[in-house]
């Protein structure tokens, strides 16, 4: 028996009123969130044709499900992955057809979803783990008769073959779903080793992000106040209406992270000296966000959502410097000196009729209008500029430029900017600044001592 697709109404709605407008084939993204039990559709959103293929269209011949553009389509779920809290991933693809070409797409799907999940892979920090679901899902839709063919993929095997699915629409899916929210004060420190001088400093940092990770993954997690078996219902003791929809999903779970600062004792620990041509901090505070659909969710599923909203919102806020800094080729500074970037911050933005919100990343010198210019490309929907929602809170820093290679990178609050900046998190890059010892990390008798992130 294949897996079922609960999809929200609106979603139904979306897709109906797709218009090929003179071409032979539609596709997007399906976006949701999955479980053991069934997967959930909250949202879809058509992929922007590329600008050449909007001028040259009416001198295009027929196109041909063979000439989908998969780097397009990746492209584009790349973009919409950074716009997604905790919780939700672009679960699959959907494409519209006219009847002629209704018997060629499965083909055309197949490679689609294969090469869009090796593209998102990529860019985790993450992996999935062994219980969770490994299917996604297609949609074909055809234009004329309405037809809908529903199947899935095994990523896991890319010999995988096409297994069918159901696809059951529902009014007001997600207008219950559980919102968890989380403040984490991140600080860390990545020696830039001479041995990966050949690395560019996106790989150097990624690497870096990677062993942060881990304290992340290995954190416990405190929902409102209190640790909870991961496998106990994350809802237990909370108050329900008659219809079962909980009471308390009107606010969020306020979500506490501790880190561990040392090893078990039967773990040895030792110095260790690296030649270092430079280091990178990233420090400030982080808003996160994670959704959990409200159908018995288990206290595993809202700390795993977290944990991936924590790992992905830091690992896409660099990314997005380093494409800017590329972008607009700012020169590097002399050796010896500090570099300070400001990473974006994170914007908030609500799905009408959902309790979920979606996301995106502004830079400073980014309007209200580019921010909803840029939802509504990659969503396609329309949002207003006043629902906008800046998470990030207002901290000062000092952007400064030192000689001085023994000056701490963290020794910045002593002195006070003119004014203040708008950011969460700031990446201070200090080139050739020699050798950095790391210090021997104690281990007390005592037992294992943990470190609050969020405080």
């Amino acid at each position: 028996m294949g897996r079922t697709y609960i999809v929200e109404e609106t979603v139904g709605q979306y897709l109906s009123n797709i218009n090929l407008q003179g071409k032979d084939f539609v596709s997007g993204l399906l976006i949701g969130q999955c479980s053991s039990q069934k997967d959930y559709v909250i949202l879809a959103t058509r992929t922007p044709p590329k600008e050449e293929q909007n001028e040259n269209l009416k001198h295009q011949q027929k196109a041909k499900l063979g000439n989908l553009d998969e780097e397009w389509t990746t492209e584009h779920a790349n973009q919409v992955s950074r716009m997604l809290p905790g919780g939700l991933l672009v679960l699959g693809v959907f494409i519209i057809t006219t009847l002629e070409m209704g018997n060629d797409c499965q083909n055309a799907l197949r490679r689609l979803i294969f090469a869009m999940e090796k593209s998102l892979s990529k860019r985790r920090l993450w992996n999935f783990t062994e219980e969770e679901v490994s299917e996604r899902v297609t949609l074909h839709i055809c234009s004329s008769t309405k037809k809908i063919v529903c199947r899935t993929y095994d990523i896991r095997d890319p010999k995988s073959s096409a297994k069918p699915a159901d696809w059951k629409y529902q009014n007001g899916l997600s207008t219950s779903w559980l919102p968890l929210e989380c403040t984490v004060h991140v600080n860390i420190h990545i020696p830039l080793s001479t041995t990966s001088v050949s690395y560019t400093l996106e790989k150097n940092t990624k690497n870096g992000l990677i062993r942060w990770a881990k304290q992340i993954e290995n954190g416990v997690y405190l929902i409102n106040g209190q640790v909870k078996d991961e496998d106990c219902d994350l809802l237990e003791g909370q108050k329900k209406y008659s219809r079962g929809n909980v009471q308390a999903a009107s606010h969020s779970f306020d979500v506490k992270v501790l880190t561990q600062l040392i090893l078990n004792s039967d773990h040895r620990s030792t110095a260790t000296v690296q030649i270092c041509s430079g280091s990178v901090n990233l420090k400030g505070a982080v808003k996160c966000r994670a959704y959990v659909h409200s159908n018995k969710p288990k206290v595993k599923d809202a700390v795993q959502a977290m944990k991936r909203d924590i790992l992905n919102t830091v690992a896409d806020r660099c990314e997005m410097l380093f494409e800017d800094l590329l972008l607009n080729e700012i020169p590097e500074k002399k050796d010896s000196e500090k570099e300070f970037h400001i990473l974006p911050h994170r914007v908030f933005v609500p799905i009408p009729g959902s309790t979920v919100m979606l996301c995106d990343y502004k830079f400073g010198d980014e309007s209200a209008e580019e921010m909803r210019d840029h939802f509504i490309e990659m969503l396609d929907h329309m949002i207003q500029i006043e629902d906008l929602e800046i998470a990030e809170e207002i901290n000062t820093a000092c952007v400064s430029y030192s000689m001085n290679t023994e000056a701490s990178l963290d020794n910045t609050d002593d002195e006070q900017p003119k004014q203040p900046i708008k950011t969460a998190v700031i990446m201070k890059i200090q080139q050739n600044i020699g050798v950095i010892a790391a210090v021997v990390v104690a281990v007390f008798a005592a037992g294992i001592s943990f470190h609050y992130f969020s405080d």
